[in-house]
């Protein structure tokens, strides 16, 4: 598998992370369209840009047009609600996992139904798969839950068998995790992020920045984390090179967490 080539930091990315990080939680899922754009304003995403991306949004069935207070807003689907759970386990979850166990997404699509096929192999590579042959595509364990409602959520589970195992051989397992992802690819998205937010954890950690602040920079980081636990998806460290940046840099999103992330909640319930 490949890493992720989409940038960070799109408005329909920025959003969809506030809210998985606040919206749900400060806000009940439902967010008045003017409070999105001021806390957007925060992490520099101009109002035509929230409005635009809340547009594709929508039409991708993620968000859904309501009402509060008579004002107009957007809230959840009930296909965000899970996606944005499932990403819980992923993003603040324990990693990586020390199962030896692999899942197994063995898929056979018709001719006829190429397009299904492509968005099929789409998603697999999305939730972290690694393909270890034609049709045959592996991930930790781990995946199994998360795996079947995405396959439910898009219509594709009849054309998929999943199984679960462990590796054989015949050839080392650390040498197959090689040819099944590409590890350098992989190091440099965690190299990548400890680029960017080693510095800001080192700055914060020296003076705490206000709610404005705590809220834009954490938001930031959440954009940047929560793509790598999806493409790198918990690989066994005995499975890894000795120097794997996966590590630090997962010790680095938890401190900006604990660092940012209620002083953040303050802002966007304008507490400040």
């Amino acid at each position: 598998m490949t890493a992720d080539p989409r940038p960070a930091h799109t408005p329909g990315s920025l959003i969809l992370s506030f809210y998985g990080a606040y919206g749900r939680s400060e806000l009940g899922g439902t967010v008045p369209v003017a409070l999105l754009i001021r806390l957007m304003g925060a992490a520099d995403v101009d109002a035509p840009s929230v409005r635009s991306a809340v547009s594709r949004l929508k039409r991708r069935g993620l968000l859904v047009a309501r009402r509060e207070e008579g004002a107009a807003a957007y809230g959840l689907s009930e296909d965000a609600r899970q996606l944005l759970a499932d990403g819980d386990r992923r993003i603040y979850g324990t990693r990586p996992a020390e199962d030896a166990d692999w899942l197994l997404a063995v898929f056979s699509v018709p001719e006829s139904e190429r397009a299904r096929r492509h968005v099929l192999r789409s998603r697999l590579a999305g939730l972290g798969f690694g393909q270890a042959a034609p049709g045959v595509w592996i991930a930790p364990a781990a995946l199994h839950e998360e795996t079947r409602h995405a396959l439910d959520r898009l219509g594709l589970a009849a054309y998929v068998d999943l199984f679960r195992g462990t590796h054989a051989g015949f050839e080392p397992t650390a040498r197959a995790v090689r040819r099944w992802w590409d590890l350098d690819a992989l190091a440099d998205l965690h190299r990548a992020f400890l680029a960017a937010q080693e510095p800001a954890l080192a700055r914060w950690s020296e003076r705490p920045p206000s709610p404005d602040l705590a809220f834009r920079d954490y938001l930031r980081a959440l954009d940047s984390w929560r793509r790598l636990p999806y493409a790198d998806p918990g690989l066994p460290p005995a499975l890894l090179p000795a120097d794997w940046p996966g590590a630090r840099s997962a010790e680095v999103f938890d401190a900006l967490h604990s660092l940012l992330r209620d002083r953040g909640a303050r802002f966007v319930r304008d507490e400040e």
